[in-house]
């Protein structure tokens, strides 16, 4: 069997299509929201025969319209097909009773990245807690996670939930969008009636994609920075970033792949890396690179930083822990400028009471440790693992594939 999306084996599932011609359906998508014939599923469905009478658009919007980060999208008409797009990235995050109007059905069909610190998943729990308000299903249609399996970050704290972390899970939790369905369903929504229409020959721990089918789907961009599948396997530690002063790379061609500033001694930050914890790095290589970001922090300044390339000879997916690589430079950053202004004050993903920084790790315990002189590396590392003990039967319980 060839491998095949969620929305793949729903289209060439006669029974489930024959249901869904029957009702009244909504959509969750965006760009990368395709079939593997690479055909939109708004298009897809259509030409199927379903009745789409609304489709919603999250972050970024359904079709792509909206580049930078943390930038709100209105309510549309879909050009094509003449429906009205709903945005829930904008004056409302959460479905409304009004917005689901009229709807038997909704497809949910986003492609995550597999870190908790991206919206999609959670408007897939805002999307189930406001459909099992009212009784509505949800079909979840899987997608991979580009990510894989492996566990890796800090665990959310109760109290400290926010839009870019709903749950109390680990940074890096290594579920597809389906099984977080089948977790927060559990969890948070047990009425909610939830069905999740799984992927073809997916294996989660094959190579060479390790959680992304490499060889037989092209990468197309779930937000317009998520550029590639390398950033995909970064992104877990590299959007730590956007809660400090050194530069992720957005206003590059490489954004949240690397790690920089303007006279930053990269080289002797990447040395002691190597000294305090070579086993983060699971055989990826981590250049000393310069460059100039053309918007976002340190535009038109010349930053000295590190490039992370994971898609490489010698590459270990398992042993690649990119929260305590990033982490870990933060930390030596410290120790090597400690007067250094590394933490961003402002609102971030609608919080206005709490340090950016706080709310993407879900807590305060990465500020805290960086910042700390009595703790290092080791007292990280045993935190880690015991958060992803933790999480693992989690991820077990809800697992779909290998």
């Amino acid at each position: 069997m060839a491998f095949g999306f969620g929305i793949d084996a729903l289209l060439s599932d006669a029974g489930l299509l024959g249901q869904l011609k029957r009702a009244r359906v909504g959509l969750m998508a965006h760009p990368a929201s395709l079939t593997s014939g690479n055909l939109h599923s708004v298009d897809a469905l259509f030409q199927a025969g379903v009745k789409l009478v609304r489709a919603f658009g999250p972050q970024h919007g359904m079709r792509g319209d909206v580049q930078d980060n943390m930038v709100e999208s209105e309510d549309d008409l879909d050009p094509l097909h003449q429906i009205p797009v709903i945005s829930l990235y904008g004056k409302h995050r959460r479905p409304t009773a009004e917005m689901l109007d009229g709807i038997d059905i909704l497809l949910y069909d986003l492609q995550d990245l597999g870190c908790r610190i991206y919206t999609y998943i959670t408007s897939l729990r805002y999307l189930l807690e406001a459909c099992g308000a009212l009784g509505k299903e949800v079909w979840v249609l899987d997608r991979p996670n580009p990510a894989g399996r492996p566990i890796d970050g800090m665990t959310l704290l109760p109290g400290e939930e926010s839009f870019v972390g709903c749950a109390p899970m680990p940074t890096r939790h290594g579920m597809t969008v389906g099984e977080l369905a089948r977790y927060f369903a559990q969890q948070f929504v047990p009425g909610c009636p939830l069905r999740v229409v799984g992927m073809a020959d997916y294996d989660p721990t094959a190579a060479p994609g390790y959680g992304w089918p490499e060889a037989a789907r092209p990468w197309v961009n779930p937000s317009p920075n998520a550029a590639s599948l390398n950033m995909a396997r970064c992104f877990p530690g590299s959007v730590l970033l956007e809660g400090t002063e050194v530069s992720e790379g957005r206003g590059t061609t490489v954004p949240l792949e690397v790690f920089g500033a303007p006279g930053l001694d990269a080289r002797e930050l990447l040395r002691q890396l190597q000294r305090e914890d070579p086993d983060c790095m699971g055989g990826a290589f981590i250049r000393p690179c310069h460059f100039i970001p053309t918007f976002h922090k340190h535009r038109g300044a010349l930053c000295a930083g590190l490039q992370i390339h994971t898609q490489v000879p010698g590459y270990q997916h398992e042993g690649f822990k990119p929260y305590r690589l990033y982490a870990g430079l933060l930390k030596l950053l410290r120790q090597m400028q400690p007067d250094l202004a590394l933490w961003r004050h402002h609102a971030y993903e609608y919080e206005f009471d709490r340090i950016p920084i706080d709310v993407i790790n879900g807590g305060p315990g990465l500020r805290d440790w960086v910042d700390s002189d009595a703790e290092g590396f080791a007292s990280l590392r045993e935190r880690l693992d015991a958060d992803a003990a933790a999480w693992l039967p989690v991820q077990k319980e809800h697992a779909l594939y290998p």
